[in-house]
Order: C-alpha cells, then sequence, then structure tokens
C-alpha cells in the first residue's frame, strides 16, 4: 500500500515538473510547500531556499505583502480558482507583467489544503497590446487630423465613423450620423446602391475598391454636392463586415476650372479678333477705293438727271447700296484699329450721360423709358473717352434695336462689392438673346438681324475696346455687363 502511494507521489511530482509554466504549492498561511523546477531554473534558486517562506518573500523580497488586492483569500473563501496580472521586475530590473493563476487543491473534506499558484510571463503579450493601442490612437489621430473627410460604415449602411472633415462636408455631427442617418440618406435616390454595385465589380479598381469616382452627396440641407470617391469594402473570412469612404470636395475645383475655360474662351476670342482685325483692315483699304469712285460717279450722274428720268430709281438704288457698303467699311476700320488709345482718368456717371447725347436721333427714345441707377459715390476709370462712348452707344442702340423702340432701357453704375470693381450694366425688356447664341454674340460678322440691318461687327468691335482698355465684358440673362 505504501508503495503504491509512493508510486502516485512521485508520478505527480512528475507532472508538477513537467509544467510549461514556473508553479509554486502555497499553504493557506502563504509559506511555500515546494516549486517546480522551471520556477527554480526561472528565478536561480533552489527548492531549499525557498521552503517554509512566504510567497511575498519570494516574489517581492519583502516581509509584508504588499500586494493589496492579492486573490488568495477569495481563492479560499469560494474555493474557486482565481486570477490577478501583475507588473513587477526581472532579476536585471527589467519591467515584466505576470499573469497569475491561483487553483485551490481540496482535501477530503473539501477544505482548502493548499494552493497551486501558476506564474504566466505575459511581456510580450502585454507589449504587443500597448504597442497596438498606440497605433490605434496614432491612426485615430490621422483620420480625426485629415483634411479629406472619410467615412465608415457597416454591412446594414449604418455609419460607424466620421472624422472632422466628413462633418464639415456633410453638415452632421458624428453623432447625429452614427445615431440617425443611413448611408443612402448622403447620396441622391439610388445613387448609394450604384456605388455598392461598382464597388462588388472586378472592373473599377478590382473587387472591393472603387478608385477615384466622381459622384454627387447630400449635406444636411439637402444641396447637391460634387465629390470625387474612393472607397472600399471591408471583408472578414470572405464576408462584406464594412466599407470605407474617403471623398474630395470638388466645387472649388470646378470653380477654378471654370474660371480657367472663361479665361481660355477669353484668349482664343482676343486671337480671332486680332486674326480678323488684320484681315478686315486689308479688305477695307482694298474695297474703300473702288467704292469711293462708285459713289462719286453715281452721285455725279444722279445730280445731271431730269427728275423724271426713268432710270433715275435705279441709279438711286446704286447710291444707297454702296453708302451701305461704305458704312461696312467704316465698321471694318473701326473693328480693326490698331491704335493705341488715349486714355484720361474720368468719372463714370458723367461719361455715360455724355456718351448718351452723342446719340444723334433722339426721338429713338420717344417711346423708351429711360431708367438711370447711378452709383452715388463718384467713380473714376482710366479710359479713352471716344472708344467708351462708342461702347455705350453700341449696347445702347443694341438694346433698343432689341426692344422695337419702346420698353425701359435701364443704365446701372456701381461698385462691385467683391473686388472692389468699377462696372456699368445695360439691360432692356426685349426680345432677349436666344441661349444657344451667347456663345457667339462677340463673333465678328455673327447677327441675328435680317439681311442688310446688321453687319454683325457692333458686338465684336465693343469686345474689342472693352479688352484694350484693359477691362472685361459679358452678358448675363440678357444682361450687358461691361467692367472698365
Amino acid at each position: 500500500m505504501n508503495e503504491k502511494i509512493l508510486q502516485e507521489m512521485d508520478w505527480r511530482v512528475r507532472v508538477f515538473d513537467s509544467l510549461s509554466f514556473p508553479t509554486l504549492i502555497i499553504r493557506p498561511d502563504k509559506s511555500i510547500l515546494t516549486a517546480n523546477q522551471i520556477f527554480l531554473e526561472r528565478r536561480s534558486l533552489e527548492v531549499k531556499q525557498i521552503v517554509g517562506k512566504k510567497c511575498h518573500e519570494v516574489f517581492y523580497g519583502e516581509k509584508i505583502c504588499p500586494n493589496t488586492i492579492c486573490p488568495l483569500k477569495k481563492v479560499i473563501a469560494e474555493k474557486k480558482g482565481q486570477s490577478i496580472i501583475r507588473r513587477t521586475q526581472s532579476l536585471t530590473g527589467k519591467q515584466i507583467w505576470e499573469d497569475r493563476v491561483f487553483s485551490p487543491i481540496l482535501d477530503e473534506d473539501g477544505n482548502v489544503d493548499c494552493i497551486m499558484e501558476s506564474v504566466r510571463d505575459i511581456t510580450r503579450l502585454k507589449n504587443l497590446e500597448v504597442t497596438l493601442k498606440e497605433a490605434e490612437a496614432f491612426l485615430e489621430k490621422i483620420i480625426h487630423g485629415s483634411p479629406v473627410a472619410i467615412m465608415a460604415a457597416d454591412r446594414y449602411a449604418n455609419i460607424l465613423l466620421m472624422n472632422p472633415a466628413a462633418e464639415d462636408l456633410f453638415g452632421y455631427t458624428r453623432r447625429e450620423a452614427i445615431t440617425r442617418i443611413s448611408v443612402e440618406n448622403l447620396y441622391p435616390v439610388g445613387t448609394a446602391k450604384g456605388i455598392m454595385k461598382q464597388l462588388r465589380s472586378r472592373k473599377q479598381g478590382g473587387k472591393g475598391k472603387l478608385l477615384s469616382t466622381n459622384t454627387t452627396i447630400l449635406n444636411a440641407n439637402g444641396e447637391e454636392i460634387p465629390v470625387e470617391l474612393n472607397a472600399s469594402i471591408i471583408y472578414e473570412d470572405d464576408s462584406e463586415v464594412a466599407t470605407v469612404g474617403i471623398y474630395k470636395d470638388l466645387r472649388t475645383i470646378m470653380a477654378m476650372e471654370e474660371k480657367l475655360k472663361k479665361a481660355s474662351t477669353q484668349i482664343i476670342q482676343s486671337e480671332k479678333l486680332a486674326s480678323l482685325g488684320k484681315l478686315a483692315a486689308g479688305v477695307a483699304h482694298e474695297i474703300n477705293n473702288p467704292l469711293t469712285g462708285i459713289l462719286l460717279y453715281a452721285n455725279m450722274v444722279l445730280d445731271s438727271m431730269d427728275a423724271n428720268d426713268a432710270h433715275r430709281k435705279k441709279l438711286q438704288n446704286v447710291v444707297e447700296d454702296a453708302n451701305r457698303c461704305s458704312d461696312i467699311v467704316k465698321n471694318l476700320l473701326a473693328y480693326s484699329r490698331q491704335t493705341n488709345p488715349t486714355k484720361k482718368i474720368l468719372a463714370l456717371n458723367t461719361l455715360v450721360d455724355e456718351s448718351l447725347a452723342l446719340i444723334r436721333d433722339q426721338k429713338l427714345f420717344m417711346h423708351i423709358k429711360l431708367q438711370k441707377s447711378f452709383a452715388p459715390e463718384e467713380m473714376h476709370i482710366q479710359v479713352d473717352k471716344n472708344q467708351m462712348a462708342q461702347v455705350i452707344i453700341n449696347l445702347v442702340m443694341n438694346a433698343v434695336d432689341a426692344m422695337d423702340k419702346k420698353g425701359i432701357l435701364t443704365l446701372r453704375t456701381y461698385r462691385a462689392v467683391e473686388t472692389g470693381t468699377v462696372c456699368l450694366e445695360i439691360s432692356d425688356t426685349g426680345c432677349g438673346i436666344p441661349e444657344n447664341n451667347l456663345p457667339k454674340i462677340f463673333d465678328p460678322f455673327f447677327t441675328t438681324k435680317a439681311l442688310g440691318r446688321g453687319t454683325g461687327l457692333g458686338l465684336s468691335t465693343v469686345y474689342g475696346i472693352i479688352k484694350e482698355n484693359h477691362g472685361e465684358i459679358s452678358v448675363k440673362k440678357n444682361i450687358y455687363h461691361s467692367i472698365p
């Protein structure tokens, strides 16, 4: 019987020594009964050096246990295993983390006879945990401080994350987005489903990726905002668990592109005018000499004819058509001027009044109500007076023709709040300009007037003069808008 007990004890000792974690057997009073081999090796001790000592003397080198939350009492009271994670130092002074597990060993009466305390070194795990937390905190800072909008949602379109840039773009707070808003609320109807369909396709960046796609979002006020979207699906074991979207607001870029487009159009227009100006000058001089002769001799013959001559009417038609050709030549010469303007500093309101007075046929305004809305301040511009008078007269006459000589003609001067630029607006209540004709109104020889009523050089000449005086001219909603 004793031999059997000894064999069983030997077997238990061998099992105890084979445990992979350093382990102690202690009494309820914390005195050490024994320790396994790995415990002794780790601490460079012999079993006789620790047997009978209190566990805190071995672990901390203290007569009184400094661990106020030691679970030993709870293990004895509840007769159940407990564990605690402790930070301590190795023999070399290195900081280590230990997971200590206390397992009660009961006697035949069910009372705690002794306790097995296993010590597992979790320093590497703790260091990884700290590194992971630092990485998560760093990633959160990157997302939080990103100048581009970042948003994440789960597979059910519930918003999980929205950084400050996304809050500004969409107009929702993070709390509002997470508690009240679905991803579908952030897009026009059907757009979100279309994006998910693209994400699941392999055509745009590969399955689960959507690269640099232009789309439209809706902010909290229902305003549509153009954005560039980069998105991806997050997978877990080949199952979709979330989506992430990065949004770039395109409003500023599109506004800049529009400005560049207008600037490019103006450059093309200027180059076109310059080329046609040279051609017009040559053509005008070539036509002017024979035309002068035709008019001279036709008038001489007309003066010598009897009033009842059958050919007199035909000759009058020749003179009339020749005079019309002469007017065209004059417009061509004006259009093709190559001289530098003589600029002076002038008061804009006075310039407008004096230009209106130069219109010879004042009867044109009999059925037209002329409204002047001049700025109260004295606004000065540096321009060629005669050229600017021609611009104002041309625009006014165009307005009179558009109203068929009846309606309201408004001339307004003001200083633009945004730029401080001095502005003149001329508007009328006439038929207006068709939308498809707006891009062509400053083109030379473009006219919507009946044959024989216009040369198509009026507005192109105005454009050239404004540019020559370093100003801008544009048309909007049937309002000519010139800025010297």
